[in-house]
């Protein structure tokens, strides 16, 4: 499953994703990831979920990030849900360019189990690819 928060600066969308973390911590059987540009929401979320800083990896791109997911997978087998904060910041490309990675995204959660809450802060007009997942 992916489920994608889409809008604006200033809308919440980080406290929003901080707050479904938490909750969902509590009845997750697995591991629960939160992806992030910083260390900001440290305090915010449950010590159960798991902080990862993306900005120490140097992530440039699409692939790149795949290539991130897949390495957090292959050292947590029991990735039960992954939170991306940030997404635009960590991907650093243009949200209508991302069609693919949300088809890795598709594909991994498939084939792992792992469910996907990304927060998408953008000004730009939501593609059509992106609709079915918000």
């Amino acid at each position: 499953m992916i489920k994608v928060l889409y809008g604006g600066r200033g809308q919440g969308m980080s406290r929003e994703l901080c707050d479904m973390a938490n909750e969902r911590v509590r009845t997750a059987s697995g591991s629960v990831v939160f992806i992030d540009k910083d260390d900001k929401h440290i305090y915010d979320l449950d010590s159960g979920i798991r902080l990862i800083n993306a900005s120490d990896y140097l992530i440039e791109g699409p692939k790149m990030f795949s290539g991130f997911i897949s390495g957090i997978s292959a050292q947590d087998h029991d990735l039960e849900l992954i939170f991306v904060c940030s997404f635009i910041k960590l991907v650093k490309h243009p949200i209508s360019s991302l069609e693919g990675l949300f088809g890795f995204f598709e594909e991994f959660s498939e084939r792992s189990g792992a469910d996907f809450v990304i927060e998408v802060n953008t000004d730009e007009e939501c593609p059509e690819f992106l609709k079915k997942y918000l």
